[in-house]
Protein backbone atom coordinates (compact mmCIF):
# COMPACT_ATOMS: atom_id res chain seq x y z
CA UNK A 1 0.00 0.00 0.00
CA UNK A 2 3.11 2.29 0.59
CA UNK A 3 4.56 1.51 -2.68
CA UNK A 4 0.84 2.82 -4.46
CA UNK A 5 0.72 5.54 -2.32
CA UNK A 6 4.36 6.90 -3.50
CA UNK A 7 3.49 6.07 -7.03
CA UNK A 8 0.28 7.68 -6.96
CA UNK A 9 2.00 11.16 -5.35
CA UNK A 10 5.38 11.04 -8.19
CA UNK A 11 2.12 10.63 -10.96
CA UNK A 12 0.70 13.78 -9.66
CA UNK A 13 4.43 15.90 -8.98
CA UNK A 14 5.22 14.47 -12.60
CA UNK A 15 2.06 16.31 -13.65
CA UNK A 16 2.06 19.23 -11.89
CA UNK A 17 5.86 19.95 -12.71
CA UNK A 18 5.03 19.13 -16.84
CA UNK A 19 2.02 21.66 -16.68
CA UNK A 20 4.09 24.26 -14.83
CA UNK A 21 7.03 23.90 -17.43
CA UNK A 22 5.04 23.77 -20.90
CA UNK A 23 3.07 26.54 -19.71
CA UNK A 24 5.99 28.97 -18.43
CA UNK A 25 7.57 28.31 -21.42
CA UNK A 26 5.23 29.65 -23.61
CA UNK A 27 4.99 32.57 -21.55
CA UNK A 28 8.36 33.21 -21.93
CA UNK A 29 8.58 31.99 -25.15
CA UNK A 30 5.92 34.51 -26.77
CA UNK A 31 6.71 37.49 -24.19
CA UNK A 32 10.05 37.00 -26.08
CA UNK A 33 8.60 37.84 -28.94
CA UNK A 34 7.91 33.91 -30.31
CA UNK A 35 4.13 34.17 -30.47
CA UNK A 36 3.77 32.70 -33.89
CA UNK A 37 6.04 29.09 -32.79
CA UNK A 38 4.67 28.88 -29.68
CA UNK A 39 0.66 29.53 -29.76
CA UNK A 40 0.37 27.30 -32.69
CA UNK A 41 1.87 24.57 -30.24
CA UNK A 42 -1.62 25.09 -28.20
CA UNK A 43 -3.16 21.90 -29.38
CA UNK A 44 0.41 19.73 -28.48
CA UNK A 45 0.44 21.76 -24.92
CA UNK A 46 -3.51 20.94 -24.25
CA UNK A 47 -3.23 17.42 -25.52
CA UNK A 48 -0.49 16.72 -23.26
CA UNK A 49 -1.71 18.70 -20.33
CA UNK A 50 -5.07 16.06 -21.53
CA UNK A 51 -3.14 12.99 -20.90
CA UNK A 52 -1.21 14.18 -17.91
CA UNK A 53 -4.70 14.58 -16.61
CA UNK A 54 -6.26 11.66 -17.47
CA UNK A 55 -3.48 9.50 -15.89
CA UNK A 56 -2.88 11.86 -12.42
CA UNK A 57 -6.57 13.02 -11.51
CA UNK A 58 -7.30 10.23 -12.61
CA UNK A 59 -10.18 8.96 -15.11
CA UNK A 60 -9.77 5.18 -14.33
CA UNK A 61 -13.31 3.73 -14.31
CA UNK A 62 -16.72 3.81 -15.77
CA UNK A 63 -18.00 6.32 -13.64
CA UNK A 64 -15.46 8.49 -14.53
CA UNK A 65 -14.87 8.28 -17.61
CA UNK A 66 -18.39 7.88 -18.80
CA UNK A 67 -18.75 11.63 -16.94
CA UNK A 68 -16.00 12.55 -19.29
CA UNK A 69 -17.89 11.68 -22.10
CA UNK A 70 -21.17 13.65 -20.85
CA UNK A 71 -19.07 16.73 -20.62
CA UNK A 72 -16.66 16.08 -23.81
CA UNK A 73 -19.89 15.14 -26.15
CA UNK A 74 -22.11 18.36 -24.63
CA UNK A 75 -19.58 20.62 -24.66
CA UNK A 76 -18.47 20.07 -27.99
CA UNK A 77 -22.19 19.97 -29.18
CA UNK A 78 -23.03 23.37 -27.31
CA UNK A 79 -19.82 24.98 -29.61
CA UNK A 80 -21.37 23.10 -32.56
CA UNK A 81 -24.48 24.84 -32.51
CA UNK A 82 -23.19 27.91 -31.77
CA UNK A 83 -20.29 27.80 -35.07
CA UNK A 84 -22.46 26.38 -37.53
CA UNK A 85 -25.94 28.44 -36.38
CA UNK A 86 -24.75 31.36 -34.30
CA UNK A 87 -27.13 30.36 -31.07
CA UNK A 88 -26.18 29.72 -27.69
CA UNK A 89 -22.50 31.66 -27.30
CA UNK A 90 -23.16 34.15 -30.40
CA UNK A 91 -21.33 34.38 -34.00
CA UNK A 92 -18.03 33.19 -33.84
CA UNK A 93 -15.23 30.87 -35.53
CA UNK A 94 -12.47 28.87 -34.57
CA UNK A 95 -9.14 30.05 -36.01
CA UNK A 96 -5.85 27.92 -36.70
CA UNK A 97 -4.13 27.24 -33.43
CA UNK A 98 -7.31 24.73 -31.66
CA UNK A 99 -6.40 21.68 -33.05
CA UNK A 100 -8.18 19.29 -35.64
CA UNK A 101 -11.54 20.45 -36.27
CA UNK A 102 -14.79 18.69 -37.15
CA UNK A 103 -17.65 20.71 -38.16
CA UNK A 104 -15.45 23.66 -37.52
CA UNK A 105 -15.20 22.44 -34.13
CA UNK A 106 -11.86 21.55 -32.63
CA UNK A 107 -12.01 18.37 -31.13
CA UNK A 108 -9.63 19.18 -27.84
CA UNK A 109 -12.66 22.01 -27.23
CA UNK A 110 -14.96 19.33 -25.90
CA UNK A 111 -11.73 18.02 -23.90
CA UNK A 112 -11.35 21.15 -22.64
CA UNK A 113 -14.66 21.47 -21.25
CA UNK A 114 -14.65 18.16 -19.80
CA UNK A 115 -11.71 18.62 -18.25
CA UNK A 116 -12.42 22.19 -16.88
CA UNK A 117 -15.52 20.89 -15.25
CA UNK A 118 -13.61 18.36 -13.58
CA UNK A 119 -10.65 20.82 -12.68
CA UNK A 120 -13.37 23.06 -10.89
CA UNK A 121 -15.97 21.12 -9.33
CA UNK A 122 -12.49 19.41 -7.39
CA UNK A 123 -11.25 22.51 -6.23
CA UNK A 124 -14.67 23.57 -4.97
CA UNK A 125 -15.73 20.64 -3.00
CA UNK A 126 -12.19 21.06 -0.99
CA UNK A 127 -13.74 23.95 0.53
CA UNK A 128 -17.56 22.95 0.93
CA UNK A 129 -19.50 19.84 0.90
CA UNK A 130 -22.55 21.82 0.53
CA UNK A 131 -23.93 20.78 -2.65
CA UNK A 132 -25.04 24.15 -4.34
CA UNK A 133 -21.59 26.23 -3.47
CA UNK A 134 -19.96 23.39 -5.24
CA UNK A 135 -22.17 23.12 -8.10
CA UNK A 136 -22.46 27.84 -8.50
CA UNK A 137 -18.65 27.95 -7.45
CA UNK A 138 -17.32 25.54 -9.82
CA UNK A 139 -19.51 27.49 -12.69
CA UNK A 140 -18.39 30.81 -11.68
CA UNK A 141 -14.71 29.22 -11.65
CA UNK A 142 -15.39 28.05 -15.00
CA UNK A 143 -16.84 31.21 -16.35
CA UNK A 144 -13.81 33.34 -14.89
CA UNK A 145 -10.88 31.83 -16.95
CA UNK A 146 -13.37 31.53 -19.97
CA UNK A 147 -13.95 35.71 -19.52
CA UNK A 148 -9.56 35.66 -19.87
CA UNK A 149 -9.78 33.27 -22.71
CA UNK A 150 -11.53 35.60 -24.82
CA UNK A 151 -10.01 38.78 -24.49
CA UNK A 152 -6.69 37.03 -26.23
CA UNK A 153 -8.52 34.32 -28.26
CA UNK A 154 -8.47 36.64 -31.48
CA UNK A 155 -4.75 37.91 -30.59
CA UNK A 156 -3.81 33.82 -30.43
CA UNK A 157 -6.10 32.54 -32.96
CA UNK A 158 -7.97 30.56 -31.26
CA UNK A 159 -11.76 31.82 -31.88
CA UNK A 160 -13.01 35.35 -33.25
CA UNK A 161 -16.43 36.80 -32.91
CA UNK A 162 -18.35 38.76 -34.88
CA UNK A 163 -17.35 42.39 -34.27
CA UNK A 164 -14.34 41.18 -32.38
CA UNK A 165 -15.76 40.85 -28.85
CA UNK A 166 -17.80 38.01 -27.18
CA UNK A 167 -21.42 39.30 -26.41
CA UNK A 168 -23.12 39.00 -23.23
CA UNK A 169 -25.02 35.53 -24.42
CA UNK A 170 -21.77 33.98 -24.57
CA UNK A 171 -21.10 34.35 -20.66
CA UNK A 172 -24.67 33.15 -20.03
CA UNK A 173 -24.42 30.10 -21.62
CA UNK A 174 -21.09 29.40 -20.61
CA UNK A 175 -22.03 29.68 -16.76
CA UNK A 176 -25.70 27.64 -17.45
CA UNK A 177 -23.74 24.89 -19.11
CA UNK A 178 -21.23 24.59 -16.81
CA UNK A 179 -24.24 24.88 -14.05
CA UNK A 180 -25.15 21.51 -15.82
CA UNK A 181 -22.14 19.95 -15.69
CA UNK A 182 -21.27 20.68 -12.47
CA UNK A 183 -24.70 19.20 -10.94
CA UNK A 184 -23.87 16.60 -12.97
CA UNK A 185 -20.44 16.20 -11.44
CA UNK A 186 -22.10 16.59 -7.94
CA UNK A 187 -23.97 14.05 -8.25
CA UNK A 188 -21.80 11.47 -9.47
CA UNK A 189 -19.66 12.34 -6.36
CA UNK A 190 -16.30 11.75 -8.52
CA UNK A 191 -13.29 13.15 -6.25
CA UNK A 192 -9.98 13.23 -7.91
CA UNK A 193 -6.48 14.67 -7.08
CA UNK A 194 -7.06 18.07 -5.32
CA UNK A 195 -3.19 18.69 -5.86
CA UNK A 196 -3.45 18.69 -9.52
CA UNK A 197 -6.65 20.21 -9.61
CA UNK A 198 -5.67 23.75 -8.22
CA UNK A 199 -2.26 23.85 -10.60
CA UNK A 200 -4.14 23.17 -13.47
CA UNK A 201 -6.24 25.74 -12.66
CA UNK A 202 -3.64 27.88 -11.60
CA UNK A 203 -1.40 28.07 -14.55
CA UNK A 204 -3.93 28.37 -16.80
CA UNK A 205 -5.72 31.34 -15.14
CA UNK A 206 -1.99 32.54 -14.83
CA UNK A 207 -1.54 32.41 -18.52
CA UNK A 208 -4.20 34.03 -19.63
CA UNK A 209 -4.46 36.59 -16.95
CA UNK A 210 -0.59 37.58 -17.40
CA UNK A 211 -1.34 38.01 -21.67
CA UNK A 212 -4.69 40.09 -20.89
CA UNK A 213 -2.02 42.44 -19.54
CA UNK A 214 0.65 42.84 -21.69
CA UNK A 215 -1.06 41.54 -24.97
CA UNK A 216 -5.11 42.87 -25.07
Amino acid sequence: MRGFSMFSKNKSAIAICSIWVFHIAAIIGVSFGHQDWFITKTPLNLSISLLLFLWAFPINNIKRFSAFAVFFVGGFFAEWLGVNYGILFGEYAYGANFGLKIGGVPLLIGAYWALLTFVTGNMISHFTKSGWIQIIGGAILMVLLDYFMEQLAPVFDYWTFAGNEAPLENYITWFSIALLFQLILFLSKIKGDVKLSFHYYAVQLLFFVFFYFTLS
